[in-house]
């Protein structure tokens, strides 16, 4: 089947202390990108949107897209601060993203497909791909894939995650845990999201709703950010929305500290990948 990799890749990474997703972490200077794409395509997607900034446009493109380009299809969306719906302007001063849910948005004249949602530099595993795309062939359900705790923390700071609620299968709620380490109260099993969702195209009408809604209800117009995981629970309890959840046993590997980049260069060239 016909399915999009959408990777949400314009964020500055603050707390990395630069653009991890340009930083080099396999033998021939691989991203972490190329092993999401590289596995996304190898389980069935056919094309990838890669949302951006304008100003990354140039070093992007040669840094990851122009590999990506010898073996899926590629094409480029933009995130910027001022692409607002109608009526509304960006807050003079404002430098902050609007968050993932104007990222997905960004990308809506791209894809016309079932497709997956993805951060730029998160490694999710080989599975998850694949349980996105069996579960698209026998199913119009969104989907999200669930992290046991223990496999998504860093052992340099503090993480924030979605822990999700789950009642017989699928999303009952999910809640945005911050400050997160070994040491919190939650149990090493408990299931949270890593913002890997499956949709359909039908979802950007709510996307834009939400999104208008959100821009409506500012508290703070500099900082203010709108986020997947607030939008899918804002619908499951307005719409009762259906998402299915597909666990994995699959260990994360990421960048949120510099820190970590020694640990996911060895982890990531341990995998021994042959692109």
């Amino acid at each position: 089947m016909d399915a999009t990799l959408l990777v949400m890749a314009a964020g500055a990474g603050s707390r990395f202390g630069g653009l991890k997703q340009m930083e080099p972490i396999g033998k021939n200077g691989e991203v972490l990108l190329d092993y999401s794409v590289f596995d996304a395509k190898n389980a069935g997607f056919s094309k990838v949107v890669f949302v951006i900034k304008k100003s990354m446009e140039e070093d992007f493109k040669a840094i990851i897209g122009k590999r990506c380009e010898k073996y899926i299809d590629v094409e480029y969306a933009f995130q910027e601060g001022d692409d607002l719906p109608g009526g509304f302007t960006l807050p003079k001063g404002r430098t902050k993203p609007w968050g993932t849910v104007q990222a997905v948005l960004s990308a809506k004249d791209k894809i016309n497909t079932p497709f997956a949602v993805i951060n730029s530099d998160d490694y999710y595993g080989k599975s998850v791909y694949k349980y996105i795309t069996e579960h698209f062939e026998k199913s119009k359900e969104m989907c999200m894939v669930a992290y046991d705790l223990e496999k998504t923390l860093s052992d340099n700071g503090t993480v924030t995650r979605g822990v999700c609620d789950i009642k017989d299968g699928y999303l009952a709620k999910i809640t945005e845990h911050y400050n997160l380490d070994k040491s919190t109260n939650l149990t090493m099993d408990t299931k949270v999201s890593m913002n890997i969702w499956g949709f359909y195209p039908d979802i950007f009408d709510k996307l834009e709703a939400g999104f208008v809604n959100f821009l409506k209800n500012l508290k703070d117009e500099m900082k203010d950010e709108y986020i997947l995981p607030v939008f899918v629970d804002e619908i499951i309890k307005s719409e009762n929305a259906k998402i299915k959840v597909l666990s994995t046993k699959d260990s994360w590997i990421g960048m949120t500290y510099r820190e970590d980049l020694p640990f996911v260069k060895e982890a990531m060239q341990k995998l021994d990948y042959k692109f």
